[in-house]
């Protein structure tokens, strides 16, 4: 997002800039997205809303860049040499993300606002704060040179039965991220050829 947070060239106050993402985060999670607008964002943050929209146009470009900070640090999973364990260890700080913390409930409010709404589609499209952290470690198993359609796919794999089974309101206790980490490595050895083999780019 940092094309949009320097919109017009100005540098911006990082002390502001966390206050205001903060102040989406508690709002979300007090009023709900709907309720939500720029003007309470400003108003819980203290500041003007010229400067909120000096850096944001949207509550929804706000609230990504908030779940962005955030989800890079709650889905970052250390190499450990051992893919499998990193495919569940990531797995199982997925399924914390969507079901426990905020970012990932501001997550959670732009999927669903996503699927009415093309501005937000096309935002979540081109900022994919989930994929983005599953192909760090694909990307390790496959190797740096993977073209972009074989780590989506790759990607899909990983990450759909976490979303099916949280989105469809099942009980994340009972999600065998072992067994779906142990079905993924199986996929990507035979995809890769080689431990750590990758495809060449399209």
């Amino acid at each position: 997002m940092e094309q949009q947070s320097a919109r017009l060239g100005r540098p911006r106050s990082e002390r502001a800039r966390a206050a205001v993402l903060h102040a989406a985060d508690d709002l979300l999670v007090e009023v709900g997205y709907a309720a939500m607008t720029v003007k309470g964002i400003a108003d819980r943050a203290g500041v003007g809303r010229q400067t909120v929209y000096r850096w944001w146009s949207t509550k929804a470009e706000i609230l990504l860049e908030a779940s962005a900070d955030d989800a890079r640090q709650e889905l970052a999973v250390e190499p450990t040499g051992d893919l499998v364990a990193e495919l569940a260890a990531y797995l199982d700080a997925l399924t914390v993300f969507l079901t426990h913390s905020h970012a990932g409930a501001a997550y959670r409010a732009l999927i669903g606002e996503a699927q009415h709404d093309p501005a937000v589609a096309a935002l979540l499209a081109d900022h994919d704060v989930i994929g983005d952290s599953a192909r760090v470690i694909l990307s390790r198993a496959l190797g740096a040179d993977t073209c972009r359609r074989t780590l989506d796919q790759a990607t899909a794999s990983l990450i759909g039965p976490v979303f099916f089974w949280h989105f469809t309101g099942r009980d994340p206790a009972l999600l065998d991220t072992a067994a779906l980490a142990e079905t993924c490595g199986r996929q990507l050895a035979r995809r890769s050829g080689t431990p750590g083999g990758g495809d060449s780019a399209d």
